[in-house]
């Protein structure tokens, strides 16, 4: 990356990379973006050794360091010593999902890498370096995945496991867990490390089948913390991973990450698979304490007990966004985000406010043998009153959500999307050739008494016989809505938090004017969760 008189100008990496597609201007294509800021800067990392910075999280240009410029000068002697296989030859395509933190203690910044192997043969590694936008050093292995009892003495197991070569207890110790699918066997990837209220930093790690791991790092090192040991406690607790935060017995769940706001530590985790038909997705759990247990808002714990077939179309976890298509935007099929996942989150330093940062693929944008078109995208993250984040209706566009002036700008005529946690995106169409999980919103009337209707005026007969229409005084009422004050939970889009009830269900949320995406028209719109749903709604 060259940088002359503020402007920033992207450099191309001599290596192959994945697809990337023309974008729009200020757009970019991070795959698994993590955010994080400098000096008023952001920055993305993701797969691939892929990086892009921002003055404003909107425009966004590439840059390179020597990571991407020449990982093997980096990665080449760890890629030969444990992930590298015959099946696996190449390091460029298995750099995976980075995260990176500021570790004061350390004086550095801390990148956490996934180098990835077949066979979940994977390693999680430490790389430093003073200022996000500079090249990085190489410092060791964090935690490993896929070994066995003969492969293991090249990692840190038995110093974890407290194992000698050819001892008695190595001979008998089970490592059985560790080969199962269903179990303790997982993949060292998708890093990330965290900073706990109390000073200390953790990581969690993995990704489907064993669940999501977590245990401590020395804040001296950025390394493994030695000195913790955890006990063998099925589902609870592992001596080599740690804490189970998430996941297992073989159901989706990857791409972890926290964040902390009004008292509770949220895990955001995508279920599904990441391709355009795969049903990515973010749920949403919350806890008191970082180490859990994580439970969404109807008490559903992430910790599975069990194997869930397709547990991206059941109804654990809160589901953040979802596939939409409205009139504010995006009003094409080839701008509907469909996929969506692999998130990270940021408060922002100047005034606090958080932001949700994940890739999105679309619904039609694609061609045969090509799916892979994608972007990231970032949306504003709202604290509600019950102590729940819900995300912004529309794309972060340089306006962040703001207060409506009065009660009486509430009123008036809306589209409402329910993020339904049962159905996704799947490719499929239904007989009118309409793709099946694209949610259509659905029109209602807030008026300024706080009834909701929706329709026209119903005429009521008293018999069947009668010729007598008796017509209402409106339309049906569906709902009601209320202000519920606000400004209690800290840094928020309004002073005006929402109590909406739809169709039976109460949701708790915000009333914010955004800009559409189809026009940049600032218009009044709604995000709430209840009875483990989130809704949007927009003004028409």
């Amino acid at each position: 990356m060259n940088v002359t008189d503020g402007t920033i100008e992207a450099t191309e990496s001599p290596f192959p990379q994945t697809i990337e597609h023309a974008l729009a201007d200020g757009r970019v294509a991070v795959h698994d973006p993590a955010i994080a800021e400098e000096n008023g800067i952001y920055y993305l990392f993701g797969t691939h050794r892929r990086f892009a910075r921002s003055h404003d999280m909107v425009h966004w240009h590439r840059f390179e360091n020597n990571l991407s410029r020449d990982p093997y000068a980096l990665l080449g002697d760890i890629w030969q010593q444990w992930p590298k296989q015959p099946s696996n030859p190449d390091l460029l395509g298995n750099t995976w999902a980075p995260d990176v933190i500021r570790n004061d203690a350390m004086g550095k910044w801390c990148m956490y890498l996934s180098v990835n192997g077949d066979q979940f043969r994977s390693v999680i590694v430490l790389l430093t370096a003073d200022h996000l936008d500079g090249d990085w050093t190489y410092v060791g292995p964090v935690v490993y995945s896929g070994f066995d009892a003969e492969s293991l003495w090249i990692t840190d197991v038995p110093r974890v496991l407290e194992l000698e070569r050819g001892s008695r207890a190595a001979a008998d110790y089970d490592f059985s867990r560790y080969l199962s699918l269903k179990d303790t066997r997982i993949n060292a990837i998708d890093a990330a490390p965290v900073l706990c209220e109390h000073g200390g930093m953790w990581m969690s790690v993995g990704s489907w089948f064993g669940g999501i791991w977590m245990f401590k790092l020395d804040m001296a090192t950025g390394l493994r913390d030695y000195s913790v040991q955890y006990p063998l406690v099925k589902d609870a607790t592992d001596p080599y991973y740690g804490v189970k935060i998430a996941g297992g017995y073989w159901n989706s769940g990857e791409g972890s990450y926290f964040i902390r706001a009004n008292g509770w530590w949220y895990l955001f985790i995508s279920y599904g698979w990441l391709g355009r038909t795969g049903g990515y997705q973010i749920r949403l759990f919350r806890s008191k304490s970082l180490l859990g247990p994580y439970v969404d808002q109807n008490g559903n714990p992430a910790i599975s007990g069990g194997e869930i077939p397709g547990n991206q179309e059941r109804g654990t976890g809160i589901r953040l966004t979802s596939s939409v298509m409205w009139r504010g935007g995006p009003s094409s099929l080839a701008d509907v985000e469909v996929s969506q996942g692999h998130n990270s989150a940021i408060r922002r330093a100047k005034d606090g406010r958080m932001f949700l940062v994940y890739h999105t693929r679309f619904a039609d944008r694609f061609t045969d043998g090509d799916d892979e078109d994608y972007e990231s995208h970032i949306r504003e993250l709202l604290p509600t009153a019950d102590g729940w984040l819900v995300a912004a209706p529309y794309e972060y566009l340089d306006s962040v959500a703001s207060a409506p002036a009065c009660a009486a700008d509430i009123a008036g005529d809306y589209e409402v999307v329910l993020h339904d946690p049962h159905t996704f995106f799947s490719g499929g169409r239904d007989d009118d050739g309409n793709y099946i999980g694209i949610n259509r919103p659905k029109p209602v009337t807030f008026h300024e008494d706080g009834r909701i209707t929706r329709g026209g005026i119903v005429s009521f007969f008293d018999t069947p016989d009668a010729n007598l229409p008796r017509k209402t005084d409106g339309p049906v009422v569906c709902g009601s809505w209320r202000l519920a004050g606000g400004g209690a939970n800290g840094p928020c889009c309004c002073a005006n938090d929402a109590e909406i009830r739809l169709d039976d269900v109460t949701y708790i949320g915000v009333f914010a004017v955004l800009p559409r995406e189809t026009d940049g028209k600032p218009v009044m719109t709604f995000t709430a969760v209840g009875g483990n749903t989130c809704v949007w709604g927009s003004q028409i």
